[in-house]
């Protein structure tokens, strides 16, 4: 996650991900609208969605339990590098040996 000073831009969500909270991606009780730093929001991000990247269709909100733990407080929620993260968990198990079952 981002997790940088969130600014005035409104996070989008996609028709995929459409209700879900980008952190617990729960279903249940929208509660806080979310907002994200400028430069999640700059030039050809405007508006994507901000768990998946594609087009935002939907405002996102973060669901009731999350305001209530304060993780709304955190930062930005926009993930911004799902496919090196999936890369270096492969490299990981590999160097350390781990086996698919």
């Amino acid at each position: 996650m981002c997790r940088k000073q969130p600014g005035i831009a409104i996070g989008r969500l996609c028709e995929k991900c459409d209700g879900k909270c980008p952190i617990c991606d729960s279903l249940v009780r929208p509660a806080t609208l979310v907002r994200v730093c400028d430069e999640c929001n700059y030039g050809s991000y405007a508006g994507r969605c901000v768990i998946c990247g594609s087009t935002g269709i939907s405002d996102a909100y973060y669901c009731k339990e999350c305001v209530l733990q304060e993780k709304d407080r955190d930062g930005c929620p926009k993930i911004i590098n799902l496919g090196s993260a999936k890369t270096d968990l492969f490299y990981e198990r590999k160097k350390y040996g781990f086996k698919r079952r």
